[in-house]
């Protein structure tokens, strides 16, 4: 049950996702595309909630559930970066923004992605860990601490690596190759000559 309701969450988001950028570059609803951006907390929420129901009725606590709490986790940490990645892209497409630069590759600028990623990491991991953790709780008695330990591993490592691999890129920024021209941390492509013209 629980695994259907972490899918239907997912589909959920984006479906909400895309309502709100619809709403807001192809019909010109800016309130309405942000009450509806608004709604994306909710879902995760609903999944938490649902969670916890689950386990006051009864369910055996397994990993399902610190899956779901891993979800809303992730989204808290993760979500914001992914609707600006979505919005920039959605207004390209239907509404003549720019291009959507890729993430930068080299240089300070590349560092900073690190550590933006990395921030990022340790935030979710950090709520997954405090959802999970209220799990035990609100559970009335279902989940216990040792049930979600191998979580609290995973999520400390993953936040840890995360750290270690930023902290390299600070202490050995990635140079670019010789003779490849960047900006901003990012490749740029020479602009083709025009072709001289035949006689």
């Amino acid at each position: 049950m629980i695994v259907t309701l972490i899918v239907a969450a997912e589909i959920s988001w984006w479906i909400v996702l895309g309502l709100a950028l619809s709403t807001r570059y192809l019909l010109r609803w800016r309130r309405t595309s942000t009450v509806l951006l608004l709604g994306l907390p909710a879902v995760d929420l609903a999944l938490y909630a649902l969670t916890v129901l689950n386990l006051r009725g009864g369910a055996e606590a397994s990993w399902t559930h610190a899956l779901a709490a891993s979800y809303a986790g992730f989204s808290v940490g993760y979500g914001p970066s992914l609707v600006r990645w979505a919005d920039r892209r959605f207004q390209h497409r239907f509404a003549g923004g720019p291009k959507p630069l890729p993430s930068p590759k080299y240089g300070p600028e590349r560092t900073r992605h690190e550590w933006q990623i990395a921030g990022r990491t340790v935030v979710s991991a950090a709520i997954t860990l405090g959802l999970i953790t209220l799990l035990v709780p609100l559970s009335a008695g279902s989940a216990h601490y040792g049930t979600f330990l191998q979580w609290y591993l995973k999520l400390g490592i993953a936040a840890v690596v995360n750290v270690v691999v930023a902290g390299c890129y600070s202490l050995w920024p990635k140079e670019a190759p010789a003779g490849v021209l960047v900006e901003n941390g990012r490749v740029v492509k020479p602009e083709k000559a025009p072709a001289e013209s035949s006689r």
